[in-house]
């Protein structure tokens, strides 16, 4: 495992290398893109800047005037820009062709969710490192860990929270075995002499041992971590630092990387979490509308969580379920940047899509639990900001993905190759170039940028089948049961014990 990152500042040559690739895109869109669609992209893109700039102030500045945005119907944010796009192109006469709309609509969303993220996920990360908050006063945390089934994992948890940076009469450490039928439990209780508390129960559930656990602590905080995930020393302290300089705070993400990037596979996935994750986070977080507090590391206010009855078993995903229920009570969810946890990600395709699955067919639960606040403006932002996110990540871009890849098809059947390529090389140096800025962002490792062709082919399709069969399991299904990704050390433990046998 390698070691957590330091963070740092970014570099006035990173700053400067940042900006040269946003002008390096621009410079590609200019020379690829034809005419018309250039044209109008360029000006719906001017449009949502200003838009997202006008929310951006209104929300952040509290000015009153503008503070109305965020009692606009749904509709209206989905409707206005399509009726902007027929109004430009009837006042200028433009003429596009089916093939030239599908380009269009596929670039337009992917500079919606990407290249108005990077502005904002740069100047969420320097404000959050200018900020230098003293804290005198630390209030008491209480660390759940829940686990089922994670030996050869707790013990190394645990004493990544051992070594945890906090006043020792104010940390609480609790590790609940969920019933487990290995030897968690034994492993588990081998540190209870280094003053961790462990305790037991029947199987019944994540969401179960998490209540279990809050239930015997009367701890201000609540820090919730996965039993396969390790701690940074700092971990702690900047969350509790994220939480006391945010506005009207329910809860705090923390920042999750890759442990496991010595794969094919886990590589990707790194990336994935960089771009598709973390990034993602940072820009929410400028509203306070982080989508999920993850379960691997991230803080709340533990009379706020008592409050709304705890974590619930509805969904398979309790902690995005959670995350709404805090975000719809009208608090803030934030983004911890130094806050890091590493954990561990599939090692095979076939582990990935049963902790994928798992995760979309969650996803899918707690967007129908909740649709309220896709219907009700009194939901403020969550309704005018987070709703139509929600749409456009879970429906609109998976959607237009197969619309694509059937054009993709079609383009190679009917031997438009030139354009194909065309098309592909486009594609693949934005997302290079997107990939690029996030990781200078993230300080990550930068070999990681490899991969960035594979999220426009390959690896996107992959993740979108899995969405695809996730929703029409919890529309065609009653239940079905949790999916979980084999540890990678047990399942080696096992195949090693099973080749001395033989």
């Amino acid at each position: 495992m390698r070691n957590l990152l330091t963070r740092t500042s970014l570099s006035v040559g990173e700053l400067l290398l940042a900006v040269a690739i946003l002008i390096g895109a621009v410079g590609v869109l200019v020379y690829l893109l034809p005419t018309p669609i250039l044209v109008l992209g360029g000006a719906i893109i001017l449009l949502s800047i200003l838009i997202y700039s006008i929310g951006f102030l209104s929300i952040i500045r509290q000015y009153r005037f503008l503070y109305r945005l965020n009692r606009v119907p749904i509709l209206v944010v989905f409707l206005a820009p399509v009726i902007l796009t027929f109004i430009f192109i009837h006042v200028f006469d433009l003429s596009l062709s089916i093939a030239n709309w599908v380009i269009l609509i596929a670039l337009l969303l992917s500079l919606a969710t990407y290249w108005l993220i990077v502005p904002a996920a740069l100047y969420e990360q320097l404000r959050e490192q200018q900020e230098e908050t003293a804290i005198e006063d630390w209030p008491s945390v209480c660390v759940l860990v829940p686990a089922y089934n994670e030996e050869g994992y707790v013990g190394e948890c645990i004493e990544s929270l051992l070594a945890i940076e906090y006043p020792t009469e104010l940390l609480d450490i609790v590790v609940i075995d969920d019933g487990s039928t290995d030897n968690t439990y034994q492993e588990a209780a081998n540190y209870e002499s280094d003053g961790i508390r462990i305790l037991q129960k029947e199987n019944a559930g994540k969401h179960s041992a998490l209540n279990y656990g809050m239930e015997r602590t009367s701890s201000e905080f609540i820090v919730c971590i996965d039993a396969d995930s390790v701690v940074d020393t700092k971990a702690v302290k900047e969350l509790i630092r994220t939480y006391r300089t945010s506005s009207n705070p329910g809860a705090i993400a923390g920042n999750v990387e890759v442990a496991n990037a010595d794969s094919f596979i886990t590589r990707i996935q790194a990336l994935e979490y960089i771009i598709g994750i973390n990034m993602f986070r940072r820009a929410l977080s400028l509203l306070g509308l982080v989508k999920v507090v993850p379960g691997c590391l991230g803080m709340f206010d533990r009379k706020l969580v008592n409050e709304i009855g705890g974590y619930s078993g509805d969904t398979v995903t309790e902690d995005f379920d959670l995350t709404i229920d805090i975000l719809k009570g009208g608090h803030r969810i934030y983004h911890s940047s130094n806050a890091v946890a590493q954990t561990e990600v599939p090692d095979t395709w076939l582990d990935l899509y049963r902790q994928r699955i798992r995760w979309f067919r969650g996803n899918v639960q707690t967007v129908l639990k909740h649709w309220q606040i896709f219907k009700n403006t009194d939901f403020g932002i969550l309704h005018v900001v987070m709703a139509p996110y929600l749409i456009l990540s879970m429906v609109i871009i998976p959607g237009l993905g197969f619309v694509i890849s059937a054009y993709i098809i079609w383009m190679l059947f009917s031997g438009a190759i030139i354009q194909l390529i065309g098309l592909l090389v486009l594609f693949t140096l934005l997302q290079l170039l997107f990939c690029t800025l996030a990781i200078l962002i993230e300080d990550d490792d930068l070999s990681l940028v490899k991969y960035a062709p594979l999220t426009v082919i390959g690896y996107k399709q992959f993740l979108d089948v899995i969405l695809a069969k996730g929703t029409l399991d919890v529309i065609l299904k009653d239940s079905f049961s949790w999916t979980r990704a084999q540890r990678i050390r047990q399942r080696e433990t096992t195949e090693k014990t099973t080749n001395q046998d033989d």
